[in-house]
């Protein structure tokens, strides 16, 4: 929806260091909304992936000097996207007001009568930090911290009277300064700092690519170099990196320092990539497969009057969380009363089935122990079987409600049963459209950045390989964890490494992971 007005707004969002769990909520209500999204180079490719799709993406990265806009440019950007009255978020990472040039944006903005927003984000100064171990105060060691710029301007390094720091006391953070380390070391003990000072270099922090090096003032350089520490990272001087070991944490999570890539729609998505985040890995979302509310009005026509005879049935049958929401979403368009599904009873696939379920105010009756279609089809047979002859007078009818595209193993073993059974489609599962999201996920494959990628049904696979084509050299760079064997089978016929989750479900995908990187 365009802003009526002849110039939109401006909101100077600030991304936080990359962790998509630090993104504020303000900052993800935002950029929700956002019409036209213009972003740095540092924000979390996390975050990247909850820009609506509908919005118009520009990238204005800055990174090692190499710059894909000036600021002057990236000034116009924002003028000539707000004057067309869309709303506009600056996508900066960490906070927009440190060392952000957000103030210098939005005086652009003030002189050019463009209303703005500042929307504060987690600065990497505090966070990186934190995430490794290091906290910036601490009693008796360091009772203020101070955040200086160690950026170099046209190659040489800023200007900055380092005996005041080292007089001031405290802990010392330089941003943007890894390049000129081995001169800000040089410096602070030509200031008088003694030698032997804790010191830290912290690359990519709260990300799966987090490294620090932790020595002191006089060998820091080295030991950064040792490790192969390079930009993005931070500087930290002063005693409290001598805490790094004491309070350390992310390292201590099972995933951490993994890159994982979920492929689940996006409706279905966020539980598994909280899950995967509270273990410690860096989540990045690409919905490669979608599921759509049948739209034929003669295929809409037929599951109406199913609902509206349900009588008829004795089981309603569902296949996976998304048919659950779907089927209720049928309902609401269709103004069905939910008293028109009378007695009917309910079998469900799995966990993740049967809480969908609960969510509408309706419980499983039916539940296999192995949650496979298969083991769906032949329970739920036996059940009915077992209810038969104890008397019972319920309608033994079957009304199967999955996607158009559906195992065929659970209608099969109804039919061995001689279980009397329909199906209605409800909905189609669509390959996602290709998008920038895509195409920065294609990049990091290119990159052998991901560790591993989720699939959660063989349409995910399926809609993975038409979205990014994958190179056999790409798909050789990850392992391809799968809810199960059909799912596998997909992933392996198309030449990915491969591993099954021990039942399907997201937790066991995680805790599969999770075993892995154990070993």
């Amino acid at each position: 929806m365009t802003n009526k007005q002849n110039k939109g707004k401006v909101w100077l969002v600030g991304a936080g260091p990359g962790d998509a769990g630090l993104l504020t909520l303000r900052g993800r209500e935002v950029l929700e909304q956002a019409e036209s999204v213009v972003y740095d180079a540092l924000v979390g490719d996390g975050i990247l992936g909850w820009i609506p799709e509908a919005a118009r993406q520009i990238y204005v990265g800055k990174r090692g000097g190499s710059h894909t806009k000036s600021q002057d440019e990236i000034n116009e950007i924002l003028v000539e996207e707000a004057s067309r009255g869309r709303r506009v978020v600056r996508l900066k990472g960490g906070d927009p007001f440190v060392f952000g040039r957000g103030s210098e944006e939005a005086e652009v903005l003030r002189a050019h009568g463009i209303p703005f927003e500042v929307v504060p984000g987690v600065t990497s100064a505090v966070a990186v930090p934190a995430y490794c171990g290091i906290p910036v105060t601490h009693r008796g060691i360091a009772p203020s911290f101070h955040v200086i710029t160690g950026h170099r301007k046209n190659g040489e390094p800023a200007q900055m009277d380092y005996s005041s720091m080292v007089k001031e006391g405290g802990t010392l953070i330089f941003l943007m300064g890894v390049t000129s380390a081995e001169h800000i070391c040089q410096e602070l003990i030509k200031g008088g700092m003694d030698k032997n000072t804790p010191a830290a270099l912290l690359e990519k922090g709260t990300t799966a690519g987090q490294k620090k090096a932790v020595s002191t003032v006089e060998h820091l350089w080295e030991e950064g170099k040792r490790q192969g520490i390079r930009p993005p990272a931070i500087i930290v001087v002063g005693g409290v990196c001598g805490l790094a070991d004491t309070c350390s944490w992310l390292e201590e999570k099972p995933l951490f320092g993994e890159k994982i890539l979920v492929t689940r729609p996006k409706r279905r998505s966020h539980g598994m990539a909280a899950r995967l985040r509270e273990a410690g890995a860096e989540v990045v979302e690409l919905p490669a497969a979608e599921p759509r509310l049948i739209q034929k009005e003669e295929e809409r026509a037929a599951l109406k009057q199913a609902v509206l005879e349900s009588s008829r049935y004795g089981w309603a049958v569902f296949t996976s969380p998304s048919g659950v929401e779907l089927f209720f979403e049928f309902m609401k368009e269709e103004r069905i009363d939910i008293r028109a599904l009378g007695s009917l009873r309910f079998a469900v696939i799995g966990e993740g089935t049967r809480k969908s379920l609960e969510a509408y105010g309706f419980y499983a009756d039916y539940m296999p122990g192995r949650y496979y279609a298969e083991d769906l089809g032949a329970g739920l047979a036996d059940f009915i079987a077992k209810e038969k002859a104890q008397g019972s007078t319920a309608s033994e009818t079957v009304l199967l409600l999955r996607a158009r595209k559906a195992s065929k193993a659970l209608t099969e073993k109804l039919k061995e049963a001689g279980i009397d059974f329909e199906e209605r489609v409800l909905y189609d599962t669509e390959t996602a459209d290709v998008s920038p999201q895509a195409e920065r996920v294609k990049n990091l494959l290119s990159k052998k950045a991901f560790s591993f990628v989720t699939f959660t049904s063989a349409s995910t696979v399926e809609g993975f390989l038409n979205m990014l084509n994958p190179s056999e050299e790409e798909k050789e760079g990850f392992t391809a964890v799968c809810i199960g064997e059909q799912t596998r089978q997909a992933a392996e016929a198309a030449g990915m490494r491969t591993v099954v989750s021990a039942i399907p479900s997201m937790d066991s995908m995680a805790e599969r992971m999770e075993e892995l990187c154990r070993h």
